[in-house]
């Protein structure tokens, strides 16, 4: 039997602002992630990605999920359709709530993937997953990308038309760089999800990421939901680390 955390949103913050919040358990062993919800009061959203997932397996999501959190899965499926729906039917049934896959796996992938993840869920009794589409990582340059793919097209347009061709293709949202949320909100409006990495608060270390804005700003740029991960879990102080980003959204 799941069992649902009961907590308390300390007064600084809103429910709804702890909502907008996901905190990215990367590089943290097994018993380090499951330990971290009882470090943050009123943490909601956690990401497990490749890292964690490997090393603790489809069981880390209901591990997870019986601490009562919500989980994104960040596995960024990329592959032929079949197999990229074997792998959202499954996923969804673990019962994670957001699930990547890469946009640039082409409409029939993505159609197949969103089909198995709705079928995955019901069949798993858990509701339906939003697929996120990932149009481009955020560690991604524009003169590299040109340089070592060979591509043309400038990082915006790029993020554009692989955003344009996973909505038509029936995903829910797209991952995206904060600096690309308001042009994509304007595109595709709500209930469309777009969900940013590269958040860093005021003084924090900008590490691997190239684009990368504030977590007011993002959400005021059109973001639903934003992934902030070593600002917090690195964070001399976790819990109060989460509550200043939660604070400053002013929701």
């Amino acid at each position: 039997m799941r069992v649902v955390r009961r907590w308390c949103v300390a007064s600084s913050f809103s429910a709804e602002a702890a909502e907008r919040i996901i905190v990215a358990l990367d590089g943290m062993a097994p018993d380090q992630a499951l330990a971290f919800n009882a470090q943050v009061e009123g943490l909601r959203w956690v990401k497990v990605g490749l890292e964690l997932f490997v090393q603790a397996g489809p069981d880390v999501v209901a591990q997870l999920r019986d601490q009562g959190l919500r989980v994104f899965l960040d596995l960024k499926f990329h592959d032929i359709p079949a197999t990229m729906a074997g792998a959202c039917r499954r996923a969804a049934a673990l019962g994670a709530e957001l699930i990547t896959v890469h946009a640039c796996a082409g409409s029939e992938a993505l159609q197949a993937a969103q089909a198995a993840a709705v079928e995955g869920a019901q069949r798993a009794g858990q509701p339906a997953p939003t697929l996120l589409a990932v149009t481009m990582l955020t560690s991604w340059e524009e003169q590299r990308l040109q340089r070592e793919l060979a591509i043309g097209q400038g990082i915006a347009e790029r993020v554009s038309a692989l955003a344009q061709l996973s909505a038509s293709a029936g995903i829910g949202g797209c991952v995206c760089s904060p600096l690309e949320a308001a042009a994509l909100r304007a595109q595709h409006p709500e209930p469309f999800a777009l969900v940013t990495p590269g958040i860093r608060p005021k003084g924090a270390a900008v590490g691997d990421q190239a684009r990368v804005m504030g977590p007011a700003e993002a959400i005021a740029a059109g973001a639903s939901q934003l992934v902030v991960g070593r600002p917090i879990t690195c964070a001399d102080d976790p819990s109060a680390a989460f509550a200043g980003c939660c604070q400053d959204l002013k929701i």
